[in-house]
């Protein structure tokens, strides 16, 4: 494969991979492109793989998004592993206002303290 040809695949798979993000986030183009200090119409030409994405640039994605790069590039396909799942639950918990932290913690302590639970507290 010629090196042109593969700077172009993965151009438009970052390009496909933050507007999969961005979707599933529910933001649109024009709050995703104020947050990371660009505009639409350039986050729009990244997303179409038409515009390449600087590495600053896709770290303040990264940050809006809260994942790291590893996270960003992971095959999916791949098997999740306890680490991943783990890192993963942190991640998710950590981005929670403190009142669902509260309830999430009530609700595994509960959890954990039921009798027969594989949990323990």
């Amino acid at each position: 494969m010629r090196p042109r040809t593969a700077r172009r695949r993965q151009t438009i798979f970052v390009g496909s991979k933050i507007r999969q993000l961005r979707k599933e986030r529910n933001l649109t183009q024009s709050e995703l492109a104020a947050r990371i200090g660009v505009q639409q119409s350039d986050l729009c030409r990244m997303e179409n793989g038409e515009y390449r994405v600087s590495l600053d640039t896709l770290f303040k994605i990264l940050g809006v998004f809260g994942m790291d790069i590893g996270e960003f590039f992971r095959d999916e396909s791949a098997p999740v592993t306890p680490e991943h799942q783990e890192r993963e639950l942190l991640r998710l918990f950590q981005r929670l206002e403190p009142q669902a932290q509260e309830e999430v913690l009530d609700f595994v302590r509960f959890v954990g303290s039921r009798r027969g639970s594989p949990w323990k507290s």
